[in-house]
């Protein structure tokens, strides 16, 4: 059980080493600025690395009785299909704690299920099939394709080579007995646009930051237009220097831009989402929009796609933190700051 009375605040993130990759570090970032933060709304601090030895984790939270639990756990032990475990652990615990409860991060974070579930809901996604392994077994839709990673987020295990712009190449990959190891699922890569929708929690109701778009920008002819683990996190590739977000758009994009925040906002009722939260987009040359995957915890960091949202919104980083910890789940109405 929290103590209210209790103005100390746990951060829970997940445990790194130097062992870590730099999508792993950058929780680090996050916790830094989360605690300043929250410093300044007048709490006291403690971070607290969560690895596989939950009983450990589980022992130190209930002794520490913390106020609530700012949850930065984005994977444990380097692997996504982790990440609720956190929350389950603090549901047990009966400690409120930030952002999305057990149920949507485990639905958002196995990118099968949630697309079944915004398939179900009428929430246009690209088709998809999973690769179990099956020898020979292709796509009933047409390429090209893109291969994802079922669990993994923060553009883990993307490059170039995760496109297939013919059914030939995707075969060649099947037939050589190339799969990635892990829980992998084919998807219909849509040619075009692609968007970022941040969704920050409100007095009554969510808000929808202002929508980005990331430019390709002098990406060569058959080059894949997408926001791989080398655009994210590797500042010495063409492809972190050769994506950039932006904010303004056209007359000619204001219906784009209500579809938009209309869908995310759909999304964040769908999975019942909380404090925070990212829908990626695709924009196809119909200006169709599909839903790529939702971000029900997404990175807080300073240089962060969400972060840049805010700020064009004109809300400083203490507003955000206030704004997520104010909609925390069985903890509201009770916060003073």
């Amino acid at each position: 059980m929290s103590d209210i009375r209790n103005p100390m605040v746990v951060i829970l993130h997940n445990k790194v080493d130097r062992e870590s990759t730099q999508d792993e570090l950058d929780v680090i970032a996050q916790v830094d600025s989360v605690s300043q933060a929250l410093v300044e709304l007048g709490y006291k601090t403690m971070p607290v690395p969560l690895s596989l030895n939950l009983h450990e984790g589980f022992d130190h939270l209930k002794s520490l009785k913390p106020a609530f639990v700012f949850n930065l756990v984005e994977s444990i032990d380097g692997t996504g299909r982790f990440i609720y475990f956190a929350s389950a652990l603090l549901d047990q615990l009966q400690l409120p704690f930030s952002g999305a409860g057990t149920d949507a991060l485990y639905i958002t974070t196995n990118k099968l299920l949630s697309k079944r579930w915004l398939h179900a809901h009428g929430i246009a996604t690209p088709s998809w099939i999973p690769m179990d392994g099956s020898a020979g077994k292709m796509p009933d839709f047409d390429p090209p394709y893109i291969l994802k990673p079922v669990w993994e987020d923060a553009s883990v295990g993307l490059d170039d080579n995760s496109v297939f712009f013919t059914g030939d190449a995707f075969r060649k990959r099947i037939e050589n007995q190339q799969d990635p190891e892990g829980d992998w699922f084919a998807e219909a890569y849509i040619p075009g646009r692609e968007f970022n929708i941040s969704i920050l929690a409100g007095e009554r109701t969510p808000q929808i930051l202002p929508v980005a778009e990331i430019d390709f920008v002098g990406y060569p002819s058959g080059k894949p237009r997408i926001v791989d683990y080398r655009a994210k996190w590797d500042a010495d590739s063409f492809e972190y220097h050769h994506t950039v977000r932006r904010f303004d758009f056209s007359k000619g994009d204001e219906e784009l831009l209500l579809k938009l925040r209309d869908i995310s906002l759909r999304c964040w009722n769908l999975f019942d989402l909380h404090g925070y939260a990212r829908v990626d987009f695709r924009v196809d040359r119909n200006g169709k929009p599909w839903v790529l995957e939702i971000n029900a915890n997404p990175c807080i960091s300073p240089d962060s796609g969400f972060v840049a949202a805010a700020q064009h919104a004109g809300l400083d980083f203490k507003t955000v933190v206030r704004r997520i910890i104010n909609d925390i789940p069985r903890f509201r109405h009770r916060l003073v700051h």
